[in-house]
Formats: C-alpha cells, sequence, structure tokens
C-alpha cells in the first residue's frame, strides 16, 4: 500500500487531495518508498489561514510562555533524534552520525530561541529631552513562511521557525519534495510541546505552491535557503509584493593553503569539508587553492590515496558495521548531473586524480552513488570552478603567492564561506580581512557559525539585507517601534510648536 507523506495544517495531519504527486525514493537503494502530494492551492490556502487566525492569540502570549514551548520542543528533539536522524538517512542519504550532527545544530538554534524574553526586550532612554524618555519594543510580523532544501531537511527550517516562533509569528513551512517526512515529524513535536494549533504549518508542494506564498498578501515575511537562480527569483517575486525576504543561494568555497600548513591536518580537514553529505552542503570546501607547486604536490600526494579509500555506501546499516564515510547523493537526476560535470572538467583540460564516475556499491546496486572525484590544475576558465556542482568533487587551484590565491578566490560571484589553512596569524589576520566572503575559517574548514552568530555569505551568495539566525533572525522576524513620550505636567504650560522637534 503506498505511504502519502501528509500535509499538517491546523494541528492536524492531511493527506492532500491533489491529483498531481512525486515520488519519494531511498538513494541508498534507488527504490520508492513513498509519494508526496504537491498540495492544492486551496491547501495552501487553508495553511494561511490558519497561521493568520491563530496570529492573533499567540503573538498576544507572553514572550516567557512562547519560549517554554520551545523548552518543551527542544526536550522532545533530544527525546526523538534517533528516530529523526533515521528519517532524515532513509530519505536524505546521508549517514547516520551526519543527520544527528545536523539535529545538534539544528537544535542549537531552538536553545537560542529560547532566551527570547531577553532577545526581544527592546531599548530605554529616560530623559532624552526634558520630561521625555523614549523606548522601542519589537513586535511580530504576523504570518511569516519558510522555503527549505532537500540537503538538510531539519537544521534549516529549525534554522527559521524557532525565532519566528518565538518572536510571536506564525508559520508556514514548504519543504523540499525529494525528502519531506521529517518536517511532518517536527511539527507532530511541537503540537506535542504544547504549540497552539494553526502556529506552525506545513505544506508539501513544487513551484506552484512557492508561489502563492510569495505573492499572498497575508504571507508578511519568506525565508528561502536554495541554489541562487532560485533564490534571486524568490528575493524578487516576494519583494515585489511588498514582503521582506531573506534568500541564501549558492556557494563555491574556497580554501587557502599557505606554505606553512600542517600537511596531515589540512589533508584531513579538506577530505572531510570536501565529502562529507557527498559533497551536499552550502557549505562544502569544493576548492583548495594551493600556494605553491611543491605544497600542491604533496597534498595531492597524500589525498589521492584517501579519496581512494573513501568507504562509501548506504547512510544506514545494520548495527555493529563501521559507518560508511558518506553516502549516496539526492537522486539519479543529481548523480548524472555531477558526472557531467567532472566529464567537462576532463574535456576542458583539468587533471583527474581520482574518478568517482560510475561507482556501485555491493548490495546497493541501483543507489545514487558517485565516488569521490579530485581535480589537479582547475582554473578559473573551467567549468568545474565557476559553477556550484554540489557533490564529491574536489578541485586544486595551483597559485604562486597569497595575492594570486586571494585574487582568485575573490573573482567568484558566489562569496558564501571560505577558508585559510597556515601557522601565520597575521596571514589569518590579513586573510580575514581580504576575503570576499560572509563566513570565515581560520584553520577550520567548514566556519559555520554557532546560533548566537548569524549565517549568511557575500555576493551571490544571498538575496536581501538580514542573514538567518542570530541577532538578524530576530531583526528579521520582527518589526521596530519606537515610543517617545512625556506625561503632561500641569505647571508648565506648551503653545504649538511649527518647528521640526529638537528634543
Amino acid at each position: 500500500m503506498t505511504q502519502f507523506v501528509p500535509n499538517f495544517i491546523n494541528g492536524v495531519a492531511l493527506e492532500s487531495q491533489s491529483q498531481r504527486m512525486l515520488p519519494v525514493f531511498n538513494p541508498a537503494t534507488g527504490e520508492e518508498i513513498k509519494k508526496v502530494k504537491l498540495s492544492t492551492a486551496d491547501e495552501v490556502d487553508a495553511a494561511i489561514a490558519a497561521a493568520d487566525q491563530a496570529f492573533k492569540s499567540w503573538s498576544q502570549q507572553s514572550p516567557l510562555r512562547r519560549a517554554r514551548i520551545l523548552f518543551n520542543f527542544k526536550t522532545l528533539l533530544e527525546a526523538h533524534f534517533d528516530e529523526l536522524a533515521r528519517l532524515i538517512s532513509t530519505e536524505h542519504g546521508k549517514i547516520y552520525s551526519d543527520a544527528v550532527g545536523e539535529l545538534t545544530r539544528g537544535l542549537e538554534v531552538v536553545e537560542f530561541a529560547t532566551g527570547i524574553p531577553h532577545l526581544q526586550k527592546g531599548e530605554f532612554s529616560a530623559n532624552a529631552g526634558r520630561g521625555i524618555d523614549i523606548h522601542s519594543i519589537q513586535q511580530p510580523l504576523g504570518v511569516v513562511a519558510g522555503i527549505t532544501p532537500f540537503n538538510f531537511p531539519a537544521m534549516v527550517p529549525m534554522w527559521m521557525f524557532p525565532i519566528a516562533l518565538a518572536c510571536g509569528n506564525t508559520f508556514v513551512l514548504k519543504p523540499s519534495e525529494k525528502d519531506p517526512s521529517v518536517s511532518i515529524r517536527l511539527a507532530e513535536l511541537l503540537k506535542e510541546a504544547g504549540l497552539p494549533d494553526g502556529v506552525f504549518n506545513v505544506v508539501q508542494g513544487d513551484k506552484a505552491a512557492v508561489d502563492i506564498l510569495l505573492t499572498d498578501p497575508r504571507i508578511q515575511a519568506v525565508s528561502f535557503v536554495g541554489s541562487t537562480a532560485i533564490a534571486q527569483y524568490i528575493y524578487e517575486t516576494g519583494s515585489a509584493h511588498g514582503k521582506r525576504v531573506q534568500a541564501l543561494g549558492g556557494a563555491k568555497n574556497h580554501a587557502l593553503i599557505m606554505p606553512d600548513a600542517d600537511i596531515p591536518a589540512t589533508v584531513n580537514a579538506l577530505l572531510g569539508a570536501a565529502f562529507g553529505a557527498a559533497g551536499e552542503r552550502c557549505m562544502a570546501l569544493s576548492v583548495a587553492v594551493i600556494v605553491g607547486d611543491e605544497l600542491a604536490d604533496k597534498i595531492i600526494e597524500n589525498l589521492i590515496p584517501k579519496v581512494k579509500a573513501l568507504k562509501i555506501g548506504s547512510g544506514l546499516l545494520p548495527e555493529g558495521v563501521a559507518e560508511n564515510d558518506m553516502g549516496p547523493v539526492i537522486s539519479q537526476a543529481h548523480k548524472a548531473k555531477i558526472e557531467d560535470y567532472i566529464a567537462q572538467g576532463v574535456a576542458q583540460g583539468a587533471t583527474l586524480c581520482v574518478d568517482g564516475r560510475n561507482y556501485t556499491v555491493a548490495g546497493f546496486e541501483n543507489g545514487y552513488f558517485v565516488g569521490g572525484t579530485l581535480f589537479d590544475r582547475v582554473t578559473p576558465e573551467m567549468t568545474i570552478w565557476q559553477d556550484e556542482i554540489f557533490g564529491p568533487v574536489l578541485s586544486i587551484v595551483r597559485v604562486k603567492d597569497y595575492t594570486e590565491g586571494m585574487a582568485v578566490i575573490n573573482s567568484h560571484q558566489y562569496g558564501n564561506g571560505s577558508a585559510i589553512f597556515t601557522r601565520d596569524g597575521d596571514a589569518a589576520r590579513q586573510f580575514s580581512q581580504d576575503v570576499q566572503a560572509g563566513m570565515v575559517g581560520i584553520n577550520i574548514p567548514i566556519p559555520v557559525p554557532m546560533a548566537f552568530h548569524c549565517f549568511g555569505g557575500w555576493k551571490a551568495s544571498i538575496f536581501g539585507p538580514l542573514n538567518v539566525y542570530g541577532s538578524d533572525g530576530v531583526r528579521f522576524y520582527t518589526r521596530m517601534k519606537t515610543i517617545t513620550t512625556r506625561w503632561p505636567d500641569s505647571t508648565v504650560r506648551t503653545q504649538a510648536a511649527f518647528n521640526f522637534p529638537t528634543l
């Protein structure tokens, strides 16, 4: 019997009545395990209407009450980590420990949001003018929406909705149709935690659902993470309809390897950052810019056997069997796309040191596996440098010095994350000032900030003025109101003033 992934509207999991549907696969086996129906316009409208109605009471709850519900949700998340991680691994393909890591980073934002009584308390200035006080308050926007990608089906939604809910907004989530089930479990756990019906809703769907969220006047803000082309569309369409929009797009993250770098540590850092989650991370370190041919030769010499030795297979294995290093990619179509990029790299003159095409795993012959792939002598003219491949492909670019390396990195259209590997504090400090990227690592390959800072890139990696989570998250999901107050003094008589007020 076919299992359908439902919507979650006004506190109830409901199977869509839509006749449009897509298969949900286990990427390790290639087996269709579920179907997801793509919501009708009426169903999306029902989710927005439920959120709009719930906002009236939810926004009036005290920040402390909202925070306590999120505390309950945090406890439930921790209790269900194993179940949620297995669900992620089954539909996405990433290894179990990586799924646990995803949940942990999402949990950090929940923990941050529980501090909303402090984060949302505003400012106060006594006697800003004679007898005049000024204070500010941060009020919720209303109904807000999140549109999230397949590669982090739990973490990225949790970058958004905990802060939005804590600030007093209601939420409509449109998850990826490729791995939609975990969003429903999150909704169920929120309800179990005490969240009132209608405050958090999930609608499965595709572009048709997205366009409704971008144009419906009841939606006040939209947060998106995904490819740059879609991010730009989300930003332009949502903004044209009067919404706040934060839209995070693509990435091509570079590491600058200096001559004094610790070679074994750097090689291991590159290995994990390039091939973890099969490279399907917006923070994957996909380009190593190495200063000097001698250093490049040494790093490649060390990388080749390690890339060839990557243990690749199912993200879920029987108890007692050692975990794989990486799992499959999300779909057969994406596997073909990655392999086409590899072919383009060869055709354009890059040196293919390790070829991950046509990779099969015993017992999982129908899975969507791509082996670790390593290119040397990649140049900025090549497609594999210019495009975000979103797969297990690491490119080596050789440069003669720091200045040339920085020029290569900063010439790229994306500016999500970047890292430097060095023992030289001056070089590291200079790099952190010079690099045109929003997140920087010093001997740290994947510099994803903690929840009390903000996540976001530069250039074509982001559209909109505010990043996700941290203080920017609170600012995004609230609007500031500033109140200037003077109480009448019966002993003082004022007359009409026609000049611009000065305090």
